[in-house]
């Protein structure tokens, strides 16, 4: 991953991570997901990166719409 972007969001649910991807992408906040579970025994969590320029931004969205 890029210096650029920046962890917002983790879960160990890859739902839970679709969602806050799916309210960001509504207000024009491109993130990343990167998976990182073992398939195996699943575990290990689901991660949901932001650029550095929409952090703020983001974190609000997340915060005021509860996620």
């Amino acid at each position: 991953m890029e210096e650029n972007w920046h962890l917002i969001y983790s879960s160990t649910y890859l739902h839970k991570v679709e969602i806050v991807k799916a309210v960001l992408e509504d207000f024009e906040i491109e993130s990343v997901v990167v998976n990182k579970k073992d398939s195996a025994y699943l575990f290990g969590e689901v991660e949901l990166y932001v650029h550095v320029d929409n952090v703020l931004r983001a974190r609000l969205i997340i915060n005021r719409e509860e996620l």
